[in-house]
């Protein structure tokens, strides 16, 4: 179970590190600025959404571990 779980989370890792997210705002912002000068700009702005995408899964995975495994200490008692 342990390594199916691994595998999926390294897949999705490899297939999502391509993809550009952007909001609806970040996109027309991006648009609007779209010169020679700002291409820096748009992949600034892509990296950023994707860099603070994981931090609330990531939050609520750990209270969630945190959770199950105090859990699971009560009940083994």
């Amino acid at each position: 179970m342990k390594q199916r779980l691994l595998q999926v989370f390294i897949w999705t890792l490899i297939t999502t590190y391509s993809l550009l997210g952007q909001c609806i705002v970040c996109k027309s912002s991006v648009e609007n600025a779209r010169q020679e000068s700002m291409e820096g700009l748009a992949k600034g702005i892509n990296m950023g959404i994707l860099y603070l995408l994981p931090i609330p899964y990531l939050l609520v995975g750990g209270i969630g571990l945190w959770w199950y495994w105090n859990y699971r200490k009560k009940n083994k008692m």
